[in-house]
């Protein structure tokens, strides 16, 4: 069996609600603030719902031409920007990325809904006029591959590009999904991550018919409160986070900064139930020890894990369990926090978005606080949920976990690059 090639981050992009620069971001997280307000895109006064942590008045700035932005719909936009700003983060300007072989560069970029703002306009035109006002645009403003795609089209990659959509898993799948085409050969550099953008009146309605949703309307900065015993649901995000993955050999040869180093991962499937996970995380579990094995590590290797933690009363604690039955009497030795206390639930784009997150504690050595948990579940137990303040940690090797309706589970691990 052939040796598998070393996997390395070279580059991070982001589009949020905190704006497009990775460390003003992770900035935001450290002091705790919250990115969650009220609706103001469209009419929610229906809605039990009215509260978000979206984004407003996106400016692409020179990251795509301005007639293509306008048509596009928004999760195209925030990958374009994401995945650009994470080339210019690798240090690939206009002179490196000529010089790239291609044909050896590839996309992965997920997203678990793709255009729903060009899905709902265009079901709107069709039942207020006619099929002939429908946009040319509406079929390839829709389907999730096209981020992706026409990236590919600025930039010239011509290695494997495709999107993968696993719900609120989506992001974690890709990255896992690009590090292995590295690891096998099949390519030296791969743009991957998720983009979401689901802040439309069908977007909204689909999340609280499900009974998702937290409710908490007159505090918003306090409605996405995970492990709290008086968190009612999860709060909307959106977003697009970007990583560039290469080979260490061919980051070495280009001098490029690196980052962390990409270990391993596992994924796998609750095959159990459409939205609820296993109660006793025994597939969750399995997933952590998984991806363990194919980093070549053992639990105690492992000192933080950024979590799913959606402030769902359900999926919380499934996930705690989880971690204590994979790591057993180690996990008091695992820091643990939720980035969707602060982001609220970016979906298809959160788990880039929190790998992101994880990359930034690496670096600085700083884990972000889970905030709002103010009545700690009993069962967190002795793991240490960095409940509201920021906490100095030198991380030796960080999980990323996320979990998709479906069942979809999927664990990253990441590391300092130790050279």
């Amino acid at each position: 069996m052939a040796k598998k090639r070393r996997v390395v981050v070279t580059g991070l992009g982001i589009a949020s609600a905190f704006g497009n620069d990775v460390d003003h971001f992770y900035d935001q997280l450290l002091l705790g603030k919250s990115a969650v307000k009220r609706l103001d895109l469209f009419d929610v006064s229906e809605y039990p719902t009215q509260i978000a942590a979206y984004i407003k008045d996106f400016d692409v700035g020179n990251y795509m031409q301005k007639k293509q932005a306008r048509r596009a719909d928004p999760f195209i936009r925030y990958a374009m920007v994401a995945g650009k700003k994470a080339l210019e983060n690798s240090k690939i300007d206009e002179n490196v990325l000529e010089n790239l072989d291609k044909t050896r560069c590839g996309i992965v970029i997920g997203s678990g809904m793709g255009g729903m703002h060009s899905f709902f306009d265009g079901v709107q035109t069709l039942i207020k006029d006619s099929y002939k006002r429908l946009t040319p645009f509406f079929v390839p403003f829709i389907i999730t591959n096209m981020a992706g795609a026409l990236l590919a089209i600025d930039l010239g990659f011509q290695g494997s590009n495709y999107s993968i959509s696993t719900a609120c898993a989506t992001s974690n799948y890709c990255i896992h999904a690009a590090a292995e085409h590295i690891r096998k050969g099949d390519a030296d550099l791969i743009l991957t991550g998720g983009a979401e953008a689901p802040m439309s009146p069908i977007g909204l309605a689909g999340f609280v018919q499900a009974k998702t949703l937290s409710t908490r309307n007159n505090e918003p900065e306090k409605a996405s409160r995970p492990w709290d015993k008086n968190r009612d649901g999860f709060v909307m995000g959106e977003g697009s986070g970007v990583l560039v993955l290469e080979s260490l050999e061919h980051a070495l040869n280009r001098k490029a900064p690196i980052l962390a180093e990409y270990l391993g991962g596992n994924l796998n499937s609750d095959a159990y139930h459409m939205t609820t996970p296993r109660e006793d995380g025994a597939i969750v579990s399995r997933c952590f020890t998984d991806a363990l094995k194919d980093a070549d590590l053992s639990k105690e290797d492992v000192n933080y894990i950024n979590t799913h933690a959606t402030s769902t009363t359900v999926g919380d604690l499934c996930e705690i369990r989880a971690i204590k039955k994979a790591f057993g009497a180690h996990s008091k030795n695992i820091k643990i926090n939720a980035t969707k206390s602060m982001t609220g639930h970016c979906l298809g784009a959160a788990s880039a978005i929190e790998a992101i997150a994880t990359i930034k504690a690496i670096l600085t050595n700083k884990l972000h606080p889970t905030i709002n948990l103010e009545n700690p579940e009993e069962e967190l137990g002795d793991l240490d949920p960095i409940a509201n303040k920021a906490k100095e940690h030198k991380i030796t090797a960080a999980m990323s976990s996320s979990f998709g309706f479906g069942g979809h589970n999927s664990v990253v691990i990441f590391a300092p690059y130790n050279g």
